[in-house]
């Protein structure tokens, strides 16, 4: 399997743009795959420099709905005219960040045909499927979502994460893991995770000290960007050793 990164906040090259968001190109035996969209069409622009055809793409998902991973959405179902994207059915909710910021999806493309709700899970066929994390978030990060008029703390049910298995590895993608990494790590044990671990925000070093012990308890090997800090990524890397790597914009992961 050849997992590509399309946009994340830092980049291996000086001609990749890198920005506040997430997107992996992902090759497996059967199909080629887009995870998350970035915030805006950069994905596209370093993908035509990294030599990747997303017009060729099967299908995309969409880890949750923040426009740093969904904001090129739009690009993408102008450039490819087939594959269809699986997201939440919470996906369009109304959602803010801890400063009150919108940061939901466009909402004019939720009529789009192209769109696939799930409800938590799916088998997309037998290498692939989509899954969810049912427990709570174990910290909501001052997120929150307008229900009913009224803004609430984050519960993150559009969060969903894609299941690979391919020659006899479990292979799980996560955009932000807000329902926790940890929680997530223990709840699909599986041998390769990557994604983000939203720890930008954990400054604590007892919290981090926990999330890395938490983590070695799975027989799992993490590749992570974005949204966990390079503070925290240091820190976990003294932890965790060779089991913790890091991807970059531009980085070619062989799994």
């Amino acid at each position: 399997m050849k997992v590509v990164t399309l946009a994340e906040n830092t980049a291996c090259r000086e001609d990749l743009a890198a920005e506040h968001g997430l997107s992996l190109y992902i090759e497996t035996g059967g199909c080629r795959i887009l995870f998350d969209f970035g915030q805006t069409d950069a994905f596209l622009r370093n993908a035509e420099k990294l030599g990747v055809d997303l017009r060729r793409v099967n299908l995309a998902v969409l880890s949750h709905g923040h426009n740093d991973h969904g904001g090129g959405l739009a690009r993408f179902l102008q450039i490819n005219a087939s594959a269809p994207v699986y997201l939440s059915r919470q996906a369009f909710g109304p959602h803010f960040s801890r400063s009150g910021s919108f940061i939901g999806l466009d909402p004019s493309l939720a009529d789009s045909s192209r769109l696939i709700f799930t409800d938590g899970s799916l088998d997309i066929s037998d290498e692939l499927s989509i899954c969810s994390c049912g427990a709570p978030p174990e910290d909501a990060s001052g997120q929150t979502v307008l229900e009913n008029g009224v803004l609430r703390p984050e519960t993150f049910r559009h969060e969903q994460y894609l299941l690979v298995r391919e020659q006899g590895k479990r292979i799980l993608f996560s955009g932000c893991s807000h329902k926790g990494i940890g929680q997530i790590a223990e709840a699909f044990r599986p041998d390769v995770l990557v994604g983000g671990f939203h720890l930008l925000h954990t400054p604590e070093e007892a919290r981090l000290r926990a999330a890395a012990e938490r983590l070695l308890q799975c027989p799992t090997v993490y590749y992570t960007g974005h949204c966990t800090g390079q503070a925290q990524f240091d820190y976990l890397k003294e932890q965790m050793g060779p089991r913790l790597r890091a991807f970059h914009t531009g980085s070619v992961l062989l799994l």
